[in-house]
Formats: structure tokens, C-alpha cells, sequence
């Protein structure tokens, strides 16, 4: 355990486990694991989201409150093998291009094999080749291998991970795939630390949040809330050159409690709870308006007859959608505190318009 009560070896577990959108199967069955001894009933649908379910004790109108949580990770796809051995790929969801230089990533064929992200030389670019980004076409991925040994084990379609383990540094933790594990991770954590909840739970998580919000509709179709939280992160660009009104969020302030990103106005009732139970539990919390990047917000809002109460709380992270992303341990901590307390009291607030 750290100083901020966070299992940390769960943590570094949750965001290693392979899962590319459409092959969640690692990740969940980890999730399953931990959630059933701590819910009243879990299900799976066809698309592969999970339910954890938690059935309220005050609760003759059957409410329901939906809490989501992407599991899957931006990742590759295989769509070409060459003579030689070398793969090139499909994203699934939004890659920085500039940081895949040199990364190691696995492949998940018949058996998973390491590979690096290669590209041009520099030595032997030309000048404008120099001045130009690269972009995610011009990168192969080499195994070492040569042809006959990768057709063995790899065929086009099968997924890519980044290969990244988790570190502490300082106070904060870096791995890849923070987005949105560390979500995934927090979701599991309140349900561990939750007693007794007044409305019926549905801790869901999804699928396919990263290349277009697909699993979440499903969810939210299937569920119908009449409340609903979406926990994702969120950028943190608290970092040298970045302008006070460019940084969105900062590590270390805290949970951020969504106000807007570019598919959500969050509800304003909904935003009004959180800060209420935020300031009555002494959770630290500052506010995020995202004006491009969505989140599983908007299908919670939307995706049912008549629509949801939705808000959404975020975990401010660094260098997202790179590499290796930062989320600091306060704002992990925050964020569970935040969510108990708005899980536990959601009956006692006044949810009609004003």
C-alpha cells in the first residue's frame, strides 16, 4: 500500500494487462476476478462490457445509477506483413506519432511477440524529410524475425499494446495505458470500499471507448440509468511553456470534476452534487472544460429514452495518448473518495429542475 492507501501492485495489474478495443478479453477477465466477491451480480453482454451490480437499500422506485469506465487501451491492428518480417499496422484510437520512435509494443498473435516501432533514420533522411512530423504510416514494426518464423505466430488482424511496466516516480505513477486504466482501477477500488448504497449500481466497463464510444452505448442502452458518472482522465498540461488557461488540469490539485468536453455539457445538477459532496467530504477537486476529446459521458447522457443525469469525474494524467502516461497517487485517492461519497448520498439530493 502507498501513503495514499492505493494498492499499487493492483494498479501496476490492471494497466500491463493487454486490451485493444474488440479484444478487451485480458483485461476483463482480471476485472472479473476482483469485482465478484464485492457486487451482488456481474454480466457480460455481447459486446464484452462488464456489470458489476449493487442493488440499493432505500430504493422502491427502482433507480438506477450507471457508473462507466473504459477497459480498453489505444492499440494497433496487424494489416500487412512484408517478405522480410516486418509488420506495419492500423491504429485503434488517437496515437501521438512523435513519441512511437523506438517504442517496444507486443503482438498479440498465437503467442504474444515483442517488436519495435522503426522507421527511417534520421542519418539518412533528407533535408526535408528532417523538417517534416512522421506519421503513424511511416513506422514498421521489426521482431527480429524473419518471415517464415512471424507468419507462424502473427496474421493480419491480430492486436498491438504499447510494452511499458508501471513505476513509481515521486508521488505519481507512469505506465502505459493510464487512460483509462487507472480509471478501471478506481471504479474496482470504490466498489471495494462502498458499504451500503441507496440506489441499484451499475459499474460497468466498457469497451471500444477509443475508437468511437461503441461499448458504452450498448451499456447505456441496456441499463437505462437515471443517474449516471463516467470516470476517464483527462490532460494535465501543467508543464513548462503551457499558459494558465491551456493546462485544463494540474497534478496533484486533486479529482477534476467535468463540466463540458467537446460531446458533453455535463448536467448542471449534476455538477452542483459533485462539488456539494466534494466540499462535505473534504475531497480535493478542481474543475475541467475539455474542448476537444470526449468521453464515455456522452453515451451515458444520451443513449436511453428521455436521457440520464450525467456527470463525470476525471483523473488529471500527463503525456496522454504517448507512450507512457502520469497520473498522480492524490488524484487517484481524490477521485475514489469523491465517488463513495456521490454513490452513497445520491437519494438525499434534490435531482429536479430549478
Amino acid at each position: 500500500m502507498s501513503k495514499y492507501n492505493l494498492n499499487i501492485e493492483l494498479l501496476s495489474e490492471i494497466c500491463e494487462a493487454p486490451g485493444a478495443p474488440g479484444y478487451e478479453e485480458r483485461i476483463r477477465n482480471l476485472i472479473l476476478h476482483e469485482v465478484e466477491p464485492l457486487v451482488d451480480e456481474v454480466k457480460i453482454d455481447n459486446m464484452g462490457n462488464l456489470y458489476a451490480i449493487k442493488k440499493g437499500s432505500k430504493n422502491p422506485d427502482g433507480y438506477r445509477v450507471m457508473l462507466a469506465a473504459h477497459m480498453d487501451e489505444i492499440s494497433f491492428m496487424v494489416n500487412y506483413i512484408d517478405e522480410n518480417g516486418f509488420i506495419r499496422m492500423n491504429p485503434l484510437g488517437g496515437f501521438d506519432p512523435k513519441t512511437l520512435t523506438a517504442q517496444r509494443v507486443i503482438i498479440h498473435g498465437k503467442e504474444d511477440v515483442i517488436g519495435v516501432m522503426g522507421s527511417k533514420p534520421i542519418h539518412i533522411m533528407t533535408a526535408e524529410e528532417r523538417g517534416k512530423p512522421l506519421k503513424i504510416s511511416d513506422y514498421f514494426i521489426d521482431t527480429g524475425l524473419p518471415y517464415e518464423e512471424v507468419i507462424k505466430l502473427v496474421e493480419i488482424g491480430n492486436p498491438i499494446t504499447r510494452e511499458r511496466g508501471l513505476i513509481k516516480m515521486g508521488d505519481c505513477v507512469n505506465c502505459k495505458s493510464i487512460d483509462n486504466r487507472v480509471s478501471v482501477f478506481i471504479q474496482i477500488e470504490m466498489l471495494r470500499e462502498l458499504t451500503d448504497v441507496p440506489y441499484d449500481v451499475y459499474a460497468v466497463f466498457t469497451v471500444q471507448e477509443e475508437v468511437g464510444i461503441r461499448g458504452a452505448q450498448a451499456a447505456t442502452l441496456q441499463v437505462e440509468p437515471d443517474l449516471a458518472i463516467c470516470i476517464d482522465t483527462t490532460i494535465a498540461f501543467d508543464v513548462p511553456g503551457a499558459k494558465s488557461h491551456e493546462k485544463i488540469t494540474e497534478l496533484g490539485k486533486g479529482t477534476a470534476i467535468k463540466i463540458m468536453d467537446s460531446r458533453t455539457i455535463c448536467d448542471h445538477r449534476m455538477v452542483s452534487f459533485m462539488k456539494e459532496m466534494a466540499n462535505t467530504h473534504k475531497v480535493e477537486w478542481q474543475t475541467e472544460i475539455l474542448t476537444r476529446g470526449g468521453t464515455d459521458t456522452s453515451a451515458l447522457q444520451r443513449m436511453s429514452a428521455g436521457g440520464a443525469i450525467a456527470g463525470a469525474v476525471s483523473i488529471p494524467t500527463r503525456h496522454i495518448h504517448q507512450s507512457i502516461e502520469m497520473a498522480h497517487q492524490n488524484d487517484i485517492r481524490q477521485t475514489i473518495d469523491l465517488l463513495k461519497a456521490c454513490v452513497s448520498n445520491i437519494n438525499e439530493y434534490d435531482w429536479s429542475f430549478v
